[in-house]
């Protein structure tokens, strides 16, 4: 186990310098640096609040590897910021994006034989995946349109949701079929960002993969709709609070 602050500030020196050597490679500039920092100080904040609340001040073998994920996808986003300033930055990119996917693979089994399994880590693994698809999805749009943008915001949109609907906010069941679909997307956005494969048969194939995200999201929404518990109200009154049915 490594102490939060000691594993965060690592992966932040590991961040700089991995910023510092694509600068001699593609020309970083202040923008690009700014994203990747703050992406990675985003990062930084959520785990150690997660970490608070639920009492832990230390972070597993695995987590180590899903941070180091998170710092992967916060470079791809400083590069994502320069392929909007007209610089060739696909090779990098790819490179960065294949190696977080492999990592991806790699810290379930890690926190398996570590026996470090935790809640914290396998929604921290998610997190990490949802934010290497939303940059992903940022750089793809470029070639594809804006709606390949859907693929990296649709887990944001639905956390947004549960804040309006607190019925969202409910505890899903585990489906392995997720980490299935999630696994589809990275590969798929890779693959369109690599630009390997013809652009009609590609965007078929990012068409399909948002199909799949999609009914994966609407399978999770109509359980937890299904299941949905009112909350009871009072009445100025009533003997006993009653239950209103939600709209």
């Amino acid at each position: 186990m490594v102490a939060t602050g000691t594993g965060l500030a690592a992966n932040l020196a590991a961040l700089v310098g991995l910023l510092a050597a694509l600068s001699t490679t593609v020309g970083l500039g202040a923008t690009a640096w700014a994203v990747g920092l703050v992406t990675a100080l985003v990062v930084g904040a959520v785990v150690t609040r997660a970490l608070g609340r639920r009492g832990a001040v230390a972070l597993g073998p695995a987590d180590l590897v899903t941070l180091f994920r998170a710092t992967l996808a916060s470079a791809a986003a400083a590069l994502v910021v320069e392929a909007y300033l007209g610089k060739p930055v696909t090779t990098p990119l790819v490179g960065l994006a294949v190696t977080a996917l492999v990592l991806d693979a790699v810290d379930g089994p890690v926190a398996r034989r570590t026996r470090t399994t935790s809640g914290f880590g396998a929604v921290f693994d998610g997190e990490v995946d949802a934010l290497l698809m939303l940059v992903l999805s940022a750089y793809v749009a470029r070639s594809y349109g804006e709606w390949v943008l859907a693929i990296g915001v649709i887990r944001y949109a639905f956390a947004a949701a549960g804040w309006v609907l607190p019925w969202l906010r409910g505890r899903l069941p585990f489906r392995y079929w997720r980490k299935v679909v999630t696994a589809v997307q990275g590969i798929v956005l890779t693959a369109a960002a690599a630009d390997v494969v013809p652009p009609v048969l590609m965007y078929a194939v990012l068409v399909a993969a948002f199909g799949l995200l999609a009914e994966s999201f609407g399978r999770d929404v109509w359980w937890l709709w299904a299941r949905r518990i009112p909350q009871p109200v009072e009445v100025a009154g009533a003997t006993a609070p009653f239950r209103l049915r939600p709209r």
